[in-house]
């Protein structure tokens, strides 16, 4: 079983969860929305599967170092890494039983995951190990233990969302993200090693990749542009609501938001 790393926090339960199969991805392409959340008092966790040791820039050892860092910005409750091989995010039993130790740990209610496609593989693996992970950790007789060997109890998320990545999809919601957009740049910046324009130093070795490269920013800020502007706001993080439809039992509390362009 993979040493899961305590990087920030104090472990406990949590109103969301955020799942990722590299650190940053939650910084990239969640991290307005978990901004705000904290800012409405909503407490966040986020669990990154891998160390992000086959990246082109950087080391496992200064992901760490720079995730702790965005966690502070961010406000986050905890984050650790489950130390899952970079690259081989496969669904296995062993790396579900991972996942679904940290689920119980934090027992959420919302639960954030990685894009179910994108260009890099590890993105789709990511959401569909934590969705398999999510199902088995709601079954009593799959069991888990906490690091002292106390038995952990089932636990399934209400809600499940995808953070959307570098292939589009036709979002359920969208998160207004304005007010945080600068917060969450930072936390994102906080990741020096992964970007450019942020005074880290590449050896001659690192390569220029999707991510580190001077149109990239750009075409983050487009992306929560655009769908910030189809909902009425400045940026916008959209999302894809998992196994719906989405029920409710108040339409105008649902609906209480004016749309900006009828």
């Amino acid at each position: 079983m993979p040493v899961s790393t305590l990087v920030y926090g104090t472990r406990t339960p949590v109103d969301v969860l955020a799942l990722a199969a590299h650190p940053d991805d939650v910084e990239l392409c969640a991290g307005g929305t978990v901004c705000r959340l904290v800012e409405q008092g909503r407490t966040v966790a986020v669990v990154d599967f891998t160390r992000g040791e086959l990246g082109s820039r950087g080391t496992p050892e200064l992901r760490i170092e720079e995730s702790r860092a965005a966690s502070v910005i961010l406000g986050l409750t905890a984050r650790e890494n489950l130390g899952l091989p970079d690259g081989d995010l496969q669904s296995t039993k062993e790396n579900q039983l991972a996942v679904i130790r940290a689920v119980r740990r934090y027992r959420p209610r919302i639960v954030l995951a990685n894009a179910p496609e994108c260009r890099h593989p590890d993105h789709p693996a990511a959401a569909k190990l934590a969705t398999d992970a999510l199902f088995y950790g709601g079954l009593r007789m799959v069991e888990t233990a906490e690091d002292d060997g106390a038995a952990q109890t089932p636990h399934r998320p209400d809600h499940v969302l995808h953070y959307m990545q570098s292939v589009p999809f036709t979002p359920t919601l969208v998160v207004d993200v304005s007010a945080a957009w600068a917060q969450r740049t930072r936390a994102l910046l906080a990741f020096a090693s992964q970007f450019d324009g942020t005074g880290y130093e590449a050896k001659p070795e690192e390569t220029a990749t999707f991510i580190a490269n001077p149109d990239f920013m750009a075409f983050v800020e487009a992306q929560a542009r655009t769908y910030g502007y189809r909902t009425g706001a400045t940026f916008g993080e959209p999302f894809l609501y998992r196994h719906g439809p989405l029920g409710v039992d108040d339409l105008f509390a649902a609906l209480a938001k004016e749309k900006a362009f009828k």
